[in-house]
């Protein structure tokens, strides 16, 4: 008989006062920002980017450019496996959720949940499992059924009684671009989302999103000067309201500056037709601290972390659940 995965929500604002849990993942955007002796002051920066980001796109009826602000839940996922009391609270996935404040009406409302992406098993998929296989492999491949247990775990928490009694919305995550890939402006224009482009073919990251039940679309906001890419599984133009798309895009738009200044934060903007690249030269830094070399070394202890507490302990239980999940 199968087991059964129940998960447990937890969530803690992301202020100015952000300090990590212990069972963060230490890679993770907000955990970044929030370490160090500039913690409070990349925090605070990095808030006024969002807001500011917000108005500029919120312009109508906002002469003042400060009629909202954003309000950020770093939301934790829990994962539960029947009663063993060896898994209880093991933490899977953490996520944002934005919240729109209008200071002119004083109304507080949802904005979306999802936007940055954080997840143990993913960390495990690309820094310790992919590297391993493509160690013995003449041209680069991934391993049979890549992503396939990430993709089910994220489907079935999507899916589960807690996701629907805590969001009325399904998720939508908002990434960097491939710099593996070429990207098309098209004719559409959004009025918020701005220019689609499109790829020329999917990246890794894409296909791995795709087993989580979502596909992607590239669009490029107003003056900004690179594509975001945005995950969903519904219809991102017509599930959401423009504030709520204007949510996601001023929050991640400021991490991606702050991750991705090669990209992001170019001092020229995407043509008809583009590529983007770290090793980009021409791009502006931002006034946050931020150390990607440690980030990109601690995925892969990260990674390590959870083959060893995870996945090896737990794979005959993790193997007949994933054989037996309809999703």
């Amino acid at each position: 008989m199968s087991k059964e995965f129940t998960f447990t929500i937890n969530s803690i604002s992301f202020d100015e006062n952000y300090l990590p849990a212990e069972n963060t993942r230490i890679t993770t955007n907000f955990a970044n920002l929030a370490r160090g002796e500039h913690r409070q002051e990349n925090l605070r920066n990095t808030l006024k980017m969002i807001n500011n980001r917000f108005n500029e796109l919120a312009h109508w009826d906002n002469p003042k450019s400060d009629r909202y602000s954003v309000d950020l839940e770093i939301i934790s996922v829990e994962l539960n496996i029947d009663a063993e009391k060896s898994l209880k609270g093991l933490p899977l996935i953490e996520i944002l959720k934005t919240n729109i404040v209008d200071h002119k009406t004083k109304e507080r409302t949802e904005g979306i949940v999802g936007n940055n992406f954080s997840s143990y098993v993913r960390d495990y998929d690309f820094s310790v499992l992919l590297l391993e296989h493509n160690k013995q492999q003449t041209h680069f491949s991934t391993p049979e059924n890549y992503g396939e247990l990430h993709g089910k775990l994220f489907k079935s928490f999507i899916n589960s009684k807690a996701y629907k009694e805590n969001f009325k919305k399904q998720p939508v995550i908002c990434l960097s671009v491939s710099s593996s890939r070429t990207y098309e402006r098209t004719e559409n224009q959004h009025p918020v989302l701005g220019a689609e482009y499109i790829q020329d073919k999917y990246s890794l990251t894409d296909e791995y999103f795709k087993k989580m039940g979502m596909q992607v679309r590239y669009f490029m906001p107003a003056n900004s000067v690179a594509p975001l890419a945005f995950y969903f599984s519904g219809n991102l133009l017509a599930d959401y309201t423009n504030l709520e798309l204007i949510s996601t895009i001023s929050t991640m738009s400021a991490f991606q500056k702050i991750y991705r200044p090669e990209i992001y934060n170019a001092n020229s903007a995407a043509g008809k037709f583009y590529q983007p690249s770290l090793q980009h030269q021409d791009y502006s830094l931002t006034r946050i601290v931020y150390d990607r070399e440690e980030r990109n070394r601690l995925a892969i202890e990260q990674g390590k972390f959870v083959e060893e507490h995870f996945i090896k302990p737990y794979q005959d239980i993790l193997g007949q659940w994933a054989a037996n999940c309809a999703l």
